[in-house]
């Protein structure tokens, strides 16, 4: 008799438990909400459903994750990745809101595992009048007249150095390859890195994506994000006690890197870039300058070597480049590189196709109302550059590797003339809709409105001419002086970003003559 009471305590306990677990899972499937929801589900609690997120795809097209839920959903749907609801847009007009509300309606934000690299105060992180004034800031490097004048004649350099040294091997890996030129590069025009220090310091981003791969596999959430902190801390160290050194310095040295403009403002007393904020964003350059150029480069070269059509169209532009001129062993100029047409168009192609960025993420500011769907405050939207780059409806044989369907008449399609053929415009010709010409030329438009390989809007990636440019000087280089032989791998995958399970192991056979 006397057990009765311990036995009701203990059951009306577990009634409880019970009870507040179908609740706490109840409001995990059904968020509450100011009107309704994109549809879609959450998944499981907390793992939400990442894990399909996560998985590999075994070709370049839109994985499966994409293409269930837009034939069920549509191409607006909210989900649950890494603990974090979101709304994935694969809706061309809603990608176009979402850059153009930026700083408005919507926040940049980025996972846990990228701040952990990056820190909470690069560019990528920061705001408003800040991050227009970092931007302007970082332009020192990457900006117009710092590419012209400055980096375009080194690019090329590096680029030609490169080739030479990989043409002595038998083979090389070519992620790797191209992963080492730009990281030596880039650590060299940002803090004055010889190649060893460069290489040694490398390693720890290296660290950093091979944890990023790891995801679909164990999905050790905080194993991963503990394992990136720990990689953060290391880069920190050294990029600290750099800075710490040059400030320390007097008569400081000028080395002609990035770090002189960043010490220089350290030191103005304005207060908008201090020391932490200057380490992160020096971070974030150094591994964006080759996290997303080497499996770039690297399809490029898989299409290459797949699309010899390609290559003999790209020789005869640029082997007419270099009989105009008087000496053709000189470098490439600005001139030459702004008028490779066919380039253009391949570089287009790859970027297109490469969608090296898995989505670009935003938080809601407020409730955003959008497509007769609500979108809760505090709530992520991923934008899926991907899904609209592939999609049938905008891109013809989207899989295909086509430089040629972004070529108009005698010229490729070019922004300024991008609103003249959308429905609807004021300077629409009137036979638009009845002259195949006219017609072919409004859809490539569209095509090119929808081309969003650097993002958009006030957080178009800094970087984006600075990538152009390496690609059109590897390619002019590349079917200039050399040719491709594919060794072994080769087969791509798609999982957060472009791999190569089994590598891309290629010869570069030096051309006769």
């Amino acid at each position: 008799m006397e057990s009765f009471p311990i036995s009701y305590v203990v059951l009306f306990g577990f009634t409880l438990v019970i009870g507040w677990l179908l609740q706490w899972v109840y409001r995990w499937v059904s968020p509450t909400c100011n009107g309704v929801l994109p549809p879609g589900s959450m998944g499981f609690p907390i793992v939400g459903e990442s894990l399909e997120f996560f998985r590999a795809s075994p070709s370049l097209g839109i994985p499966q994750f994409y293409t269930s839920r837009l034939k069920r959903y549509g191409p607006l749907f909210k989900t649950s990745l890494v603990g974090q609801p979101v709304v994935v847009s694969m809706d061309p007009d809603v990608n176009r809101f979402i850059f153009q509300q930026e700083g408005k309606l919507f926040r940049s934000w980025y996972p846990e595992t990228t701040n952990s690299l990056f820190g909470k105060e690069s560019m990528a992180s920061v705001d408003g009048s800040v991050h227009k004034y970092i931007r302007t800031f970082a332009a020192r490097l990457f900006g117009h007249e710092n590419l012209r004048d400055v980096l375009f004649a080194e690019m090329e350099r590096n680029v030609r150095e490169s080739l030479a040294a990989w043409a002595t091997e038998p083979s090389v890996e070519a992620m790797d390859a191209v992963g080492r030129m730009m990281f030596d590069l880039t650590a060299k025009k940002l803090i004055d890195f010889d190649p060893d220090k460069s290489r040694k310091f490398r390693k720890n981003f290296d660290a950093f994506l091979q944890g990023d791969d790891l995801l679909p596999a164990v999905f050790a959430w905080d194993n991963i994000l503990r394992m990136h902190t720990g990689i953060q801390k290391k880069v920190q160290k050294v990029l600290k006690a750099l800075l710490k050194e040059r400030l320390g310095t007097v008569p400081r040295k000028r080395h002609g890197d990035f770090l002189d403009h960043v010490v220089d403002e350290v030191e103005s007393g304005r207060g908008i870039i201090d020391e932490n904020l200057a380490v992160d964003l020096v971070a974030a350059l150094l591994f964006g300058s080759f996290a997303t150029l080497a499996p770039a480069l690297t399809l490029a070269m898989k299409f290459l070597t797949d699309n010899p059509n390609v290559v003999q169209a790209l020789k005869e532009e640029h082997e007419a480049i270099l009989k105009k001129r008087e000496d053709a062993s000189s470098g490439i100029t600005w001139e030459e590189y702004k008028s490779m047409t066919f380039t253009t168009q391949v570089m287009n192609e790859i970027t297109r196709l490469a969608n090296v960025a898995p989505g670009i993420f935003r938080k809601t500011h407020t409730d955003v109302q959008v497509k007769g769907y609500t979108i809760p405050a505090g709530w992520l939207v991923m934008v899926s550059p991907m899904s609209v780059h592939l999609n049938p409806e905008l891109f013809e044989d989207p899989l295909t590797f086509n430089p040629w369907r972004w070529q108009v008449g005698d010229s490729i399609l070019t922004g300024s003339r991008t609103s003249c053929f959308l429905p609807g415009a004021p300077c629409c010709p009137l036979n638009v809709f009845t002259d195949p010409i006219l017609q072919d030329e409004a859809k490539r438009s569209t095509m090119l409105r929808n081309f969003i390989p650097f993002g958009g809007g006030i957080r178009l990636c800094v970087g984006a001419e600075f990538s152009r440019i390496q690609m059109a000087l590897f390619i002019h280089t590349l079917v200039t002086k050399y040719r491709l032989k594919e060794i072994k791998g080769g087969d791509v995958q798609r999982i957060s970003e472009i791999v190569f399970p089994k590598g891309y192991h290629i010869q570069i056979i030096p051309r006769e003559g």
